[in-house]
């Protein structure tokens, strides 16, 4: 079982490039036997952090601890850490076995005992049977399972993955994620792992840290950050969400969000009394084809598109400019476009979020929008 000292602390940790600032006043704690995600968009500052846990960067300020010592001024390879890479960084000449012992070798250890640790590696990444092989003759997905073979094999105290995935397609992501989180729970290992992919950090993550401009904007269970955004950045970001104008009074530890004829009662968010936002996952929107009951709000619906397992509709809210996306599982009896509609909200899947600005909603005044966050600003910082 790994111990408490294994986990990863950054204090107040800032990396400048010149006059960009790629980690802003960064702070976190990792334990020990999880796997944490750096999420966030291109050039936020994810890929950056990752480097200077692996010791490939140098803060220009802070502290960064790792199993209970401070490495900040120690080199990559005086740090216990292993890192998978994006290409995976295999030795094309070299089989299986080889590229998995390199790291054994080069430390000293003899090839009999650098042998039989790998292959304990290799079977644990399900490719026994694959040693003599060249990673030319290996797919994709095992050529990943190589690359974490050889990293886990040196039992490092931090195995640091910087976007796996990305050369797959869509049905090998899913699977070799699988397998890296399987592998990551059955070994107890303590794991880093960079994406920009929502759904990748949802499926693998005990815990997800989202960056952006260079700063950590929430921190938290895949289930928190999907259920729970702290801001409008969260909610467009992690997952498919409508942010929808309504208007808002305190009630106690509660806050009342009125939208037309809809009133909701939901767990407060600090957000000021007057017009804020409504964030609401696709999923969570119910409509029927029939007139408003009590608490809902009529609508139309303008598009429909049947997915197989669901169909995804737009739909217009009367009186609320703009159209809502929803997700709904009755492939039965599809509701074709000029439907009108009744919408319901189911209060679990909605959160209040601030208007930005404190005025403008949903990129004009009054609108809704499909997952519609703010335009980003341009990137600060080149990794």
């Amino acid at each position: 079982m790994t111990g408490m000292a294994d986990a990863v602390v950054f204090d107040a940790v800032t990396k400048r490039y010149g006059l960009v600032t790629a980690v802003d006043d960064v702070s976190f704690t990792i334990a020990p036997g999880t796997l944490v995600t750096l999420l966030g968009p291109s050039g936020c500052g994810k890929t950056s952090t990752l480097r200077l846990i692996a010791g490939l960067e140098q803060p220009s300020k802070g502290r960064i601890l790792i199993g209970g010592a401070d490495v900040t001024h120690l080199s990559a390879a005086e740090r216990d850490v292993s890192m998978v890479f994006q290409s995976y960084a295999l030795f094309p000449h070299m089989s299986v076995m080889d590229n998995v012992c390199y790291g054994l070798r080069a430390g000293g250890s003899k090839r009999r005992a650098a042998e039989a640790m790998a292959a304990d590696k290799i079977g644990a990444v399900g490719l026994s049977g694959f040693e003599r092989r060249l990673p030319s003759e290996l797919s994709g997905g095992q050529q990943q399972r190589v690359a974490v073979a050889r990293a886990i094999v040196l039992e490092p105290k931090v195995l640091l993955f910087d976007e796996p995935l990305s050369n797959l397609d869509a049905k090998l992501r899913r699977r070799v994620r699988d397998d890296i989180r399987a592998l990551q729970q059955s070994l107890r290992l303590t794991v880093v792992y960079v994406t920009h992919d929502q759904e990748e950090a949802l499926a693998v993550s005990d815990r997800i840290i989202v960056m952006h401009r260079a700063r950590i904007v929430q921190d938290g269970t895949p289930r928190q950050l999907y259920e729970q955004p702290s801001s409008r950045f969260i909610a467009d970001f992690i997952g498919n969400a409508n942010l929808i104008p309504i208007t808002v009074a305190r009630d106690g530890d509660f806050a009342r969000a009125t939208l037309g004829t809809m009133t909701l009662r939901l767990p407060h968010r600090d957000v000021p009394d007057g017009l804020a936002e409504l964030a609401v996952r696709p999923e969570a929107i119910r409509i029927f084809a029939r007139a408003p009951q009590p608490n809902e709000i009529a609508g139309t619906i303008r598009k429909s598109a049947y997915l197989g397992s669901h169909i995804e509709y737009e739909v217009a809210l009367d009186g609320v400019p703009g159209e809502i996306f929803v997700i709904d599982g009755d492939v039965a009896a599809p509701l074709p476009p000029g439907t009108a509609i009744s919408v319901a909200i189911a209060p679990g899947g909605a959160t209040i979020v601030a208007a930005p600005g404190g005025a403008t909603v949903g990129g004009a005044p009054g609108g809704a929008t499909v997952g519609g966050a703010a335009p980003d600003q341009p990137e600060r910082q080149p990794a």
